[in-house]
Order: structure tokens, then sequence, then C-alpha cells
């Protein structure tokens, strides 16, 4: 193919790929009372209708709070289980990778099922801290990935040296290890949060009636009462994601792993 057919090629995929999202902006600033397109006006009635509705932001702050606290505790896990492989034998290692990346590869329903049946015996169902568990173990996968990665141009005998020079174990890690994986850490954590900020199919089996998020309370308004509020949502949430990911990029483009084109 030659240039100027390529680049067409690949503008049209691009539009078929964000046409969807480009509708539900459009949408979102629709005067209408249903969904509906082309608007017959534009404004800001259903940005108003979610900032002004108690059930909307009780759902955002939820989603946001445990979010924040799946960030802490899945950045823990997930920075100590890449180290942790990091220094296994490498005939086990590939076998404990698979397990700690498996929720990254099991369908959702089938972990969400999994998840259900064991948090309903000990009472979990409906409340913040069985959702911060479970998104946990969805999201610290991709803080394995992301750390992972960022020790595989690791030299450990920075750390060696520390630990020779009188340095514990823990003081070699802060001020040795951590300042070099940094970047992997925060880009884990970023994507960890985004994770749990977004994540639908667990929520919809353990949020139960005391404990909806915002991902299960759009499910819900798109089940029983569909309006532009959920499109006005939805761009919120894109606009969201997308700052994060630009976030997560930069820090890409800031330790080196990705060239600035």
């Amino acid at each position: 193919m030659n240039r100027p057919a390529l680049r067409l090629a690949v503008a049209l995929v691009l539009l078929f790929l964000a046409l969807p999202i480009l509708l539900i902006v459009v949408v979102s600033f629709s005067s209408a009372s249903y969904l509906t397109f082309p608007p017959p006006a534009f404004g800001l009635r259903w940005y108003r209708a979610y900032f002004t509705s108690s059930d909307w932001l009780a759902a955002t702050w939820l989603s946001l709070t445990i979010g924040a606290a799946v960030v802490v505790l899945a950045t823990t896990l997930g920075t100590l289980a890449a180290l942790g492989l990091g220094r296994l034998p490498r005939a086990t290692r590939a076998a404990v990778a698979a397990l700690v990346l498996s929720p990254m590869i099991v369908p959702g329903i089938v972990v969400a099922i999994g998840v259900y049946y064991a948090f309903a015996r000990f009472g979990l169902i409906g409340t913040p801290i069985g959702l911060v568990l479970a998104h946990t173990c969805l999201a610290v996968p991709f803080v394995v990935t992301s750390v992972g990665a960022s020790l595989a141009g690791f030299d450990r005998r920075l750390e060696q040296a520390a630990r020779s020079l009188g340095a514990t174990p823990w003081g070699a890690f802060r001020q040795v290890t951590l300042p070099l994986i940094r970047s992997g850490v925060l880009i884990g954590a970023l994507f960890a949060f985004i994770t749990s900020f977004d994540e639908l199919i667990v929520a919809l089996f353990l949020s139960g009636s005391g404990a909806i998020t915002l991902p299960r309370r759009m499910w819900d308004d798109l089940r029983f009462s569909i309006d532009p509020t959920i499109a006005a949502v939805s761009t919120l949430i894109i606009l969201f994601t997308a700052l994060l990911l630009s976030g997560a990029h930069l820090l890409r483009m800031r330790a080196g792993r990705i060239p600035d084109r």
C-alpha cells in the first residue's frame, strides 16, 4: 500500500473504534428527556442532574474510596510479588507467575462466581470491604506486570553493594531499589485504580444493596430508567480514564521505556 492509502485505512479504523465514544459524548449534551441521536438541542441539563443527584454522587464517592484502598493494597502486594518472582528459581517462576496473573486471564464471570461463594461465607456481600478485597485480587496482576517490567532492567548488584556497605534489607530497598523502579510502581498503581474504578462484573455479584459502585449504578440506570444522565456520567468517566492513562504514558516516557516521538 502506498502511504496515502495506508493513512486512510488507519484513519478509518480509528474512526470505527472511536465513533461509539463520540456518540456518547454528543448525546451527553442533549436537551431531550431520552436517549436520541442527533440531539434536538444542546445543553448541560444531564450534567447538572448528575452533580445534584445524591445517588449518583454517593456511588461515585464509593468507587473513588474503594479505588484508593485498592491502590494501596494492590501496589504493596503487587510490588512484593514482583520482587519475589524475580528471586525465584527459573523452574518455579513460570508456575508461580501464572498463578499470580490468573485473575487477568480467567474470564471475569468465573472470578465473580468464585469470589461470591467465598465471600458469602464471611458476610462480605454488600460491603465495601468485600469489594476492596475482590478488586485487589483483580488489580494485583497489573502491578506485578508493570513492576516486573521495571525490574527486568534492574542491576541487582547495586542492591548487593548497598547491603555490603551496611544497609539493612529495608534500607537497600528504600534507597536503591525503589527509586529505580518507582515509575513501574506508579504506573501499576494507576492501572490498579482504573481496574477497580471501572469494574462491573464482580460488583454485580458483591455490591448487593449496601455498596453500590458507580459502574453498578450505571448498570441499574441502564436497566430501569434510561435517560441521558448515563451518557453524561460515561463522558466524565471517559475523560477521567483518559487523564489517568495519559499520566501512565508520561511516566513510561519519563522512565525511558517509550521514546518521545
